[in-house]
């Protein structure tokens, strides 16, 4: 592809992965302009904001999803879906071709990539689809969630009311709050919805201030560790194969500010498995007041004002922290994301008394009200969240 002077054009590539040694020559390079996101769901986001890219780029294996199932995904949500979208891979293995072309993705390149060659391969794939195709890229996908409008002026005339009705108690919460601890009044949050939609998330505070930076320090204690030996899975980089050699054993990812080699990173993935909910038993970090506006879900009353917003509903499933989202990408979780974002949902109501519920659990329950929601269905969530309140969790 030219320019009217008979020069190359730079094409706007989207990387999706943390590969340095792959990334470095497309910045070093004039043939390109790249922009670099680590995870599906910032590059989701990127897309989302309709940015113009002329080609998206992606290893085979990032954080919590694999290349493959990414192009599904942008496919399925039918993001740029006529875009190139071209799978770099370490292990260039037939059955990861075979997989790649059955599911319609457009190149496989091994990771030693010849920047001349990719150039013109993606000059050759907009080419191929602008005039084989004839198709245009939807802004917005036909098949995501549209919130009926029922729904939508039941939340509104619902939240107003309840927001009057115990406006004493938030009154009575606000003070107690400023009376303790030190601090904003609110606790906002980044938080992901329906359709990957990312959002300020409002609830009351009810940890010390700067409980999120001692996360990790509390990790053992997570209640939804799938380890009963209490080790999770935090990035172990040692690998015995590259220590023998005396160099790496297999190209080398930058994963969570890591160097790992591949051969153990995907080693790691697969003895392990990783939890995406963090919910912490008897957790330090929370205030005396913040337990007891915790245990009565008082905490949650502020997120009323998210839903005058429309950030989300009264009803469905609960909207993700950031670093729990990223990791809900694969198809069996993603359709959790296609229903409408709720302060409260069939997890709510049906699991509150136990003290153990599994992943897949949750997304049993969550999948099933983002497939089979109504507003009847919605009325009775909310009737039986009511009593759900005074249920104690068992231990």
């Amino acid at each position: 592809m030219q320019d009217t002077k008979g020069n190359r054009n730079s094409f706007h590539i989207l990387y999706i992965g943390g590969d340095l040694k792959t990334i470095n020559p497309f910045k070093e390079s004039s043939l390109f302009k790249i922009t670099v996101k680590e995870n599906s769901l910032s590059a989701i986001n990127f897309l989302s904001q309709d940015e113009t890219v002329d080609a998206i780029l992606c290893e085979m294996h990032i954080p919590g999803i694999t290349g493959i199932e990414m192009y599904k995904l942008l496919q399925s949500k039918k993001i740029y879906p006529q875009t190139p979208f071209i799978l770099i891979t370490h292990s260039f293995d037939p059955k990861t071709i075979q997989e790649a072309l059955q599911n319609k993705i457009d190149d496989v390149y091994p990771t030693s990539l010849d920047l001349e060659k990719i150039h013109q391969r993606i000059s050759f794939l907009k080419h191929y689809k602008q005039e084989h195709e004839k198709t245009v890229r939807p802004k917005h996908d036909p098949q995501e969630y549209r919130m009926p409008l029922l729904k939508r002026a039941f939340d509104i005339l619902f939240a107003l009311v309840v927001l009057l009705i115990i406006s004493p108690v938030l009154l009575l919460t606000a003070i107690a709050i400023k009376l303790e601890s030190r601090g904003p009044l609110i606790y906002k949050s980044k938080r992901v919805g329906t359709g990957y939609h990312v959002f300020d998330f409002y609830k009351f505070r009810s940890m010390y201030t700067g409980a999120d930076q001692k996360l990790k320090e509390l990790k053992h204690l997570n209640q939804y560790s799938a380890d009963e030996n209490g080790n999770h899975d935090e990035l172990d980089t040692y690998c015995p194969d590259c220590e023998r050699l005396g160099r790496p054993c297999s190209p080398v990812l930058f994963i969570e500010g890591k160097e790992i080699c591949e051969n153990q990173y995907l080693r790691q993935k697969k003895e392990t498995s990783q939890s995406a909910f963090v919910k912490i038993k008897d957790d330090p970090r929370i205030t005396k007041v913040g337990a007891f506006i915790r245990k009565t879900s008082i905490d949650e009353l502020p997120q009323l004002f998210n839903v005058l917003k429309g950030d989300m509903s009264i009803v469905g499933n609960r909207p993700l922290p950031l670093y729990e989202a990223e990791l809900l990408t694969s198809d069996g979780w993603s359709e959790r994301f296609l229903g409408p974002a709720g302060i409260t949902g069939l997890w709510q109501v049906y699991k509150r008394g136990r003290s153990e519920m599994s992943d897949e659990e949750r997304k049993a329950l969550d999948n099933q009200y983002a497939r089979n929601n109504s507003f009847w269905l919605d009325l009775k969530i909310i009737l039986k969240t009511i009593p759900a309140l005074f249920q104690k969790e068992k231990v």
